[in-house]
């Protein structure tokens, strides 16, 4: 292997953009990032790893992924989202949200179906305003994995393209598999492995109750899931009970895997 070979097969790992309260803080070096709520028992950790033959300069964010922490609290309910978004669609979400969301002051009774109203419109919208920027050009992608924590109680997932967000429920895995009514509260059960990737702009919203059996949630870029299935992700990470650990593990594991694209990934676990 010649030495520029090498140096196109080079990663660094890099922490994303990070947001809270829709302030962006300055760029932080590679180390812990574990927080815990004021309230509800939440802990999240987050990695990156950028693929640098698809940028050569280091500080060029054009081709990394966006990486979105928030706490809010709305008529005494504690509100985290937690997101990994593609670079073209991770401000216009969270832009979105902010406004017809956070911004709102909802009632603690309009909280939890507004979250999950908002959390589909805001990617529908983005959605249609990319569609609409690429229409007659290249073929093009997105992808996002986000999920609203309320309370600690409650979830609302929402994933587009390749991107992904894994449940596990005693030591399963659970992916959702279709916009399901969140007024029958169901939720896909099957194991799924080894799935197809979704079509490009595919979106999937799901909301379920947060109970003694859910352990963590994996929101993760298509480079963790083009390397490994959703129960060997499970499995890798399980006992590890410091979410940012855990989130460097299964970074580093897909990047040992050779995993061709860029590599984020964030772990919400409840305890």
């Amino acid at each position: 292997m010649g030495l520029e070979h090498f140096r196109l097969k080079l990663k660094a790992l890099r922490l994303g953009r990070f947001l809270t309260r829709n302030r962006r803080s300055k760029r932080r070096p590679a180390a812990a990032v574990c927080n815990r709520t004021w309230m509800a028992p939440v802990n999240h950790g987050y990695h990156m790893v950028a693929d640098l033959s698809y940028s050569r300069n280091w500080e060029e964010e054009s081709e990394h992924d966006s990486v979105v922490v928030q706490r809010e609290q709305m008529d005494g309910i504690e509100l985290w989202f937690f997101g990994v978004f593609d670079t073209q669609i991770g401000d216009e979400v969270i832009k979105f949200m902010q406004t017809h969301f956070f911004d709102k002051n909802f009632k603690q009774s309009q909280v939890k179906r507004k979250g999950r109203e908002a959390m589909k419109k805001a990617h529908v919208s983005v959605r249609s305003k990319v569609k609409e920027a690429k229409e007659g050009k290249e073929a093009w992608k997105m992808g996002s994995s986000s999920a609203l924590v309320m309370d600690g109680d409650r979830l609302v997932i929402a994933t587009m393209g390749d991107y992904r967000a894994i449940v596990c429920e005693n030591g399963l895995a659970r992916q959702i598999s279709c916009d399901q009514d969140p007024t029958k509260q169901r939720w896909h059960r099957r194991l799924m492995l080894g799935m197809k990737p979704w079509r490009s702009s595919e979106l999937v919203v799901a909301a379920k109750r947060i109970n003694s059996e859910t352990e963590f949630v994996i929101l993760g870029s298509n480079g963790i899931w083009e390397v490994m299935k959703n129960q060997e992700a499970v499995n890798l990470i399980r006992h590890i009970e410091d979410p940012q650990e855990a989130a460097e593990c299964l970074a580093k594991e897909a990047f040992t895997r050779m995993s061709k694209t860029s590599i984020s990934c964030l772990v919400i676990r409840f305890d």
